[in-house]
């Protein structure tokens, strides 16, 4: 969470009383608040991608067999 000398607000039309400024911020610090509350992050345990499209590109290691032999 920022601390109130992290945040920096710009009026660009008009003029904003410290009030209204107030407002904005209570109201945009709830909304962002709910929405971090909200976020899910996805569960990566399952397979990439990569290794489902790769997956059948070779064929499995035959780990009997020694270095520099192939079957």
């Amino acid at each position: 969470m920022s601390t109130p000398e992290d945040v920096s607000v710009e009026v660009l039309r008009g003029s904003a009383d410290e009030e209204e400024l107030a407002a904005l911020l209570a109201v945009v610090t709830e909304a962002y608040a709910r929405e971090s509350d909200a976020v899910v992050a996805e569960d990566e345990s399952g397979m990439s991608a990569w290794a489902r499209s790769a997956r059948g590109l070779r064929r499995p290691l035959e780990r009997g067999l020694p270095w520099g032999r192939s079957g």
